[in-house]
């Protein structure tokens, strides 16, 4: 199940995985369901978006309770189900946010890689617990951990089944900081908060030469080329305009996302 709220106040979209008794596991249902709330979301125009799991665990990945192996395509759960949502959530036209706690694991942390922002609860659950399924590391997990852990580390935690704590995640630069659980949410939300007052269209401006430099490892020279021009059409813009008036009036700035 999943819960859809709008904050019209804070222009803040928050999206809960909301079935704590699995610890947010995801079913072919619920994932329809998480494609249909980032639609909403976006639909509403906000500024922001937090998603986050209800009770101890983010989301434990795939709910495979009932699941029979002989019967099973995984690659049409992953390929056909999950990895259209993953880029939907990559693509949300706003900067997104997400407060992990728990378990973060499979389909779960591919969700966690899918935000621009990852606030990680210091005793958080992290890595590929799959070795004693007989399965294998998915939803970009390969990627992510090769990137930022190297190639013992990443087979050391697929072999082993280990999980890393969120603190110690945090310190390996896989996600961008970890906290105590209990100031983990009310943390994420003053920020995503922040986030929907600021210069929209130059976070995601951001974003894309950020995912550029991930998905084609864009040469520094190139990557300077793209940020002349892009800092050229931001020119244009209102929050441009507004952020050089509010430094030269010596005020905070109103950005309208625009």
């Amino acid at each position: 199940m999943i819960d859809v709220h709008i904050d019209t106040e804070t222009n803040v979209a928050e999206i809960v995985l909301n079935n704590p008794a699995a610890r947010n596991a995801l079913s072919e249902a619920d994932l329809s369901e998480l494609a249909d709330a980032y639609m909403e979301a976006e639909r509403a125009g906000v500024r922001a978006l937090l998603l986050r799991g209800e009770g101890k665990g983010f989301c434990a990945g795939r709910n495979i309770k009932g699941v029979v192996p002989a019967d099973d395509d995984a690659t049409d759960y992953l390929a056909n189900k999950v990895t259209p949502v993953l880029k939907q959530m990559s693509r949300f036209p706003a900067p997104t946010f997400a407060a992990v706690q728990g378990p973060c694991l499979g389909v779960g942390l591919g969700l966690a890689i899918a935000t621009d922002v990852v606030y990680v609860a210091e005793d958080a659950k992290i890595g590929s617990p799959f070795a004693n399924l007989g399965a294998t590391l998915d939803s970009g997990g390969h990627h992510l951990f090769y990137e930022r852990l190297g190639a013992h580390r990443t087979m050391d935690l697929i072999i082993t089944g280990e999980l890393m704590s969120g603190a110690e995640a945090a310190r390996a630069g896989l996600f961008s900081r970890a906290l105590p659980a209990d100031q983990l949410l009310e943390f994420t939300r003053e920020r995503a908060a922040r986030a929907a007052r600021g210069a929209t269209q130059a976070f995601l401006t951001s974003r894309a030469l950020v995912h550029d430099l991930r998905d084609r490892s864009t040469g520094m020279w190139e990557s300077i080329d793209v940020e002349n021009v892009e800092q050229g059409r931001l020119c244009g813009t209102e929050d441009y305009a507004e952020g050089f008036a509010a430094f030269n009036e010596k005020r905070t700035p109103a950005f309208a996302g625009r």
